[in-house]
């Protein structure tokens, strides 16, 4: 797999993104192109421009008390915050600051949060960060969180995005699929490279892959 590395550029910040193409499962669906995100995730300097490119679309308009980050974003959730902070952000947080946190998963896949964190949900906006939307299932499950929990969505922002809209909220994104040569999704029951049976290369999730 990893020979078949290929580096694609954002169209605005230069964001470096890899892709390989082949036959990968996720939890939802099946793709014929595997976006790897590693270094975004957990190299400093790629983290930073990913972030300078997500804030571009919240600056002055949406109220950010704190950020969700799925799929490990926790470090380009930093640097979103920092972002908005420079760039004169508007919050109701007592301290004019925003919380960074992430989700704790139950045996069921569930959003949960602990005492300690609920507050930082409650009556506050919530900016929901994530690697990649595909479906828009696991954003709908925490938009669901966010609000059991007392809190509004304030938005969705990814890296990869195959959907506009979860819920009627807009997903803004660094990349669409339009910005990936090629890039297939089906649903499990109805893919085509399965039809052909054609083996899977790996099991993906927002965390990484897992060869077969």
């Amino acid at each position: 797999m990893e020979t078949r590395v290929i580096k694609i550029l954002s169209k605005s910040y230069n964001v470096p993104l890899k892709l390989i193409h082949g036959h990968f499962a996720t939890n939802h669906s099946h793709i014929n192109c595997y976006l790897d995100m590693t270094t975004l995730k957990t190299r400093q300097s790629e983290a930073e421009l990913a972030a300078q490119a997500l804030v571009q679309h919240y600056v002055h308009s949406t109220i950010v008390d704190t950020i969700l980050c799925l799929d490990g974003t926790q470090i380009i959730g930093a640097y979103l915050s920092q972002q908005l902070s420079r760039a004169g952000f508007v919050s109701i947080n007592a301290h004019q600051t925003i919380y960074i946190i992430t989700p704790e998963y139950d045996t069921t896949s569930q959003l949960l949060f602990r005492d300690n964190l609920q507050p930082m949900i409650r009556e506050k906006h919530v900016l929901i960060l994530t690697a990649s939307v595909t479906t828009g299932i696991s954003v709908r499950k925490a938009m669901e969180c966010v609000q059991y929990y007392g809190g509004t969505t304030a938005g969705v922002c990814s890296i990869f995005s195959a959907q506009q809209q979860v819920n009627g909220v807009d997903v803004q994104s660094i990349f669409t699929p339009s910005d990936v040569p090629g890039y297939e999704t089906y649903a499990s029951h109805e893919c085509p490279l399965c039809k052909k049976k054609e083996r899977l290369d790996a099991l993906v999730n927002g965390y990484g892959y897992s060869k077969l």
